[in-house]
């Protein structure tokens, strides 16, 4: 072989291990150096979280100003086979999948397919009338007077249970209250709007998801978690045991609560679904303004939970919006500060039901440092101990 064709194989060669190296060091993680500091921070934050909690796998991202600044996995997404947790990691997101359904269905309204003073049973034969008129909007609002899904429904094993079939379970009970009047959130509120929605398309729900949300924002990673399906990129699912020690999840087929917290998704596309409430030019400005404002009850007070988010402020006064989902074998959380633009997402193999997953605290650490008010955990640690000593 001549020397020429010798230095082209080595040149070629070095750019394919190039291109690779650079390929599997962008799947890891992404860091923008000009948050390196508080980047730092946040990392130990999320590595001293998944130590106490004893979290198998999970990943973070964060947005600031619509720009994604850091990404990364933690841990494991399968123990058994030593797989890590990456930035592709997908995870079950349980309530979080409420803002998909809202986003649907405030879209639906928009376009004409259906009205929020709608009355259920009209939409929906299927669904018998009550003693009180139950419209669409009160589903969404959380405002129903459904009941919560009992723990022998929550621990369904059903296969193949189809959403229309999850109605019955409830379809026949009495309303708790009028609605309107109190909130008393519950994910059979979004199956029933799901319901609903399936009805007045004609379409299965995966579909209309598909069409009005995810392929519209890119969310490419957004998917139904079908358990009898491969999903490239699932993570295994985790629980905790009688004695809190973390097992292998048991099995779910969550397909008959779908519209509630039946999605899988990646830490990186719920960071594009909260700026998308933000800054999506696919969102018309009434459907972003319908998704950010706080329902109202019957006597005009304003409430915490709607759409799939609560509305929330901080100690210091300001406006946030947060989601969050825990079912089995996933914990996730949604956190928006829409004054700094800053958007966090952090999603886990294990329900954080015992440690909450700290979300808040990953954004706040971002706003301080967009703020130049941040500071280290040592740095607090010794002006603590300092105004302790003046003390």
């Amino acid at each position: 072989m001549s020397i020429k064709r010798l230095l082209f194989c080595f040149l070629v060669g070095s750019l394919v291990f190039g291109y690779s190296c650079n390929q599997e060091k962008d799947r890891v993680r992404i860091i923008d150096n000009s948050y390196r500091e508080v980047i730092k921070e946040v990392r130990k934050d999320a590595i001293f979280y998944m130590v106490r909690s004893f979290t198998p796998g999970s990943s973070l991202a964060v947005s600031v100003k619509g720009k994604l600044v850091y990404s990364e996995g933690f841990g494991q997404a399968s123990t058994d086979l030593d797989v890590p947790a990456t930035r592709q990691t997908l995870y079950r997101i349980g309530g979080v999948t409420q803002v998909l359904t809202s986003l649907a269905y405030y879209k639906m309204a928009e376009s004409g397919k259906l009205s929020p003073d709608d009355l259920v049973w009209e939409r929906l034969p299927e669904f018998p009338e009550k003693k009180y008129p139950l419209r669409l909007q009160h589903l969404v609002d959380q405002t129903a007077g459904l009941r919560l899904p009992t723990d022998e429904e929550l621990s369904w094993r059903g296969l193949n249970v189809g959403i229309k079939r999850g109605i019955e379970n409830f379809s026949q009970d009495s309303l708790l209250y009028p609605p309107g009047v109190f909130q008393y959130p519950t994910p059979l509120s979004f199956n029933l709007l799901g319901a609903v929605m399936e009805e007045i398309s004609g379409e299965p729900f995966s579909r209309l998801i598909r069409e009005w949300v995810t392929d519209t924002l890119g969310l490419e990673n957004t998917m139904p978690d079908n358990p009898v399906a491969t999903v490239k990129g699932r993570t295994n699912f985790y629980d905790r045991d009688m004695v809190a020690q973390v097992v292998n999840a048991t099995f779910r087929d969550f397909r008959w609560r779908m519209p509630s917290e039946g999605y899988l998704s990646t830490a990186e596309d719920i960071v594009k679904l909260g700026n998308a409430l933000l800054y999506a030019n696919t969102l018309t400005p009434s459907v972003k303004e319908k998704m950010l404002t706080a329902p109202t009850s019957a006597e005009g007070m304003k409430l915490q939970n709607g759409n799939g988010l609560l509305f929330l402020e901080t100690i210091d006064g300001i406006t946030f919006y947060a989601a969050r989902g825990n079912v089995t074998g996933g914990g996730a959380m949604l956190i928006i500060l829409p004054e700094e633009e800053i958007v966090v997402a952090w999603l886990a193999n294990l329900d954080d039901s015992l440690d909450e997953l700290p979300g808040l605290g990953v954004a706040l650490n971002f706003r301080d440092y967009l703020n130049g008010n941040f500071k280290t955990r040592e740095e607090k640690m010794k002006e603590a101990a300092k105004e302790y000593e003046q003390e």
